[in-house]
């Protein structure tokens, strides 16, 4: 390991760290974004208008699937038994915001997995409603909350992101 760097050995080259060691326990991780949007498409997803079919219902999906695939889209990112992933959202008037929460029992943590499902649900519901709106903008795609392992528990601090 150089400098502290986990995913670097000592020649400096990337790695996926070793768990082997670690004991296998409960983690859970909730992550959250936004999409903000023009009000034309945020009622047109409310209404149910938009082309495409149910925007939140397919996005969820699309959630669910992202944080089981994360290991084959983040490298170094170690595959995980995921034993449950929910994806939440909530539609106001300007954009949607979702909310991600990963859990499993293993030797490493489902923070990668709660983002990805928020970052592809998110890019969702861009896909399906940019017909009505291209200008939506994906932001604040963070980390929430962290539970179990070595490291504990981990929460956000409140308020606005930095």
């Amino acid at each position: 390991m150089t400098g502290g760097l986990t995913h670097i050995d000592a020649d400096g080259a990337a790695h996926m760290v070793d768990v082997s060691a670690k004991a296998s326990t409960v983690r859970q991780a909730v992550a959250t974004g936004r999409i903000s949007m023009s009000a034309e498409a945020a009622d047109a997803i409310a209404q149910g208008l938009v082309k495409k079919g149910d925007v939140l219902a397919v996005a969820r999906v699309a959630g669910i699937m992202a944080a089981k695939k994360t290991a084959d889209l983040v490298p170094l990112c170690h595959p995980l038994p995921l034993s449950a992933v929910t994806v939440d959202f909530l539609l106001d008037a300007h954009g949607v915001t979702a909310t991600a929460t990963a859990r499993t029992t293993a030797q490493t943590g489902v923070e990668m997995e709660a983002m990805t499902a928020v970052s592809v649900a998110l890019l969702t519901v861009y896909d399906m409603a940019k017909a009505i709106d291209k200008a939506m903008v994906v932001k604040d795609i963070r980390l929430l909350a962290k539970t179990g392992g070595k490291s504990g528990d981990w929460h956000a601090p409140a308020g606005p992101v930095a």
